[in-house]
């Protein structure tokens, strides 16, 4: 057990540095990076399509896409007209998240001198992403109201280190037994005073209030 934790030690710590060299990267570059987790299934990339048509053109935005496999994902946001990137972490032994290093790589592959807002659609799991520094300017999370409302203190580490929570699919909820309230107030009791947007990706209600948090944001470090 000993010898377990030292080598994670070694990986997060490793994993820090190239993450920082990214952040410095970015800042250089002018580019705000926005690092979006969830569970499968939670709606986040009907949500990213839906932010994304909603910023662009005068937020000039790019992906980062990452599954264990498949292009779907990226197919779909690709859509939007943003410059996307696939990563498939199958051929790195199916990682359950993105690492510095391999958004390092992946933003090779961008103009980052044409870009204001980098998004990395990160892999499904609330789990491993969330421990996984990136060099992003923000973290934002996904919970949908078909997954449950314990999911924030069941995985609570997600939910303190992210800047916002995206309440998703809240047109289904005359459909569904679900307490509204207590999911919030589970959110507030992992992280007091996050803000937390109540919106349904599929119809667009609710949509606004997110996407000028998100502008907001953008701005404030292109400004800086």
């Amino acid at each position: 057990m000993t010898q377990e934790i030292k080598v994670v030690r070694r990986v997060l710590a490793v994993n820090e540095r190239m993450a920082e060299q990214n952040r410095r990267r970015f800042a250089e570059q002018g580019v705000f990076v926005l690092n979006v987790m969830s569970s499968p299934g939670s709606g986040k990339t009907t949500t990213l399509q839906k932010t994304i048509e909603r910023l662009m053109p005068a937020t000039r935005t790019a992906v980062i896409v990452g599954d264990v496999a498949t292009t779907h994902d990226a197919d779909r946001l690709a859509v939007t007209g943003a410059p996307v990137v696939q990563v498939n972490t199958d051929a790195f032994g199916g990682d359950c998240h993105l690492a510095a290093h391999v958004i390092e790589k992946a933003a090779d592959d961008l103009d980052l001198d044409a870009v204001d807002l980098l998004i990395v659609e990160n892999v499904g799991n609330l789990v491993c992403p969330a421990e996984f520094d990136i060099g992003e300017d923000a973290r934002v999370v996904v919970l949908s109201v078909t997954e449950g409302e314990d999911k924030p203190v069941k995985y609570p580490t997600m939910f303190r280190l992210c800047d916002a929570a995206l309440l998703n699919k809240i047109d289904l909820l005359p459909h569904l037994d679900y307490d509204k309230a207590k999911a919030i107030g589970y959110i507030r009791q992992v992280h007091p005073g996050m803000p937390i947007f109540e919106l349904s990706a599929r119809t667009g209600e609710g949509l606004g209030p997110w996407v000028d948090w998100l502008r907001a944001r953008v701005e404030a470090k292109l400004n800086a």
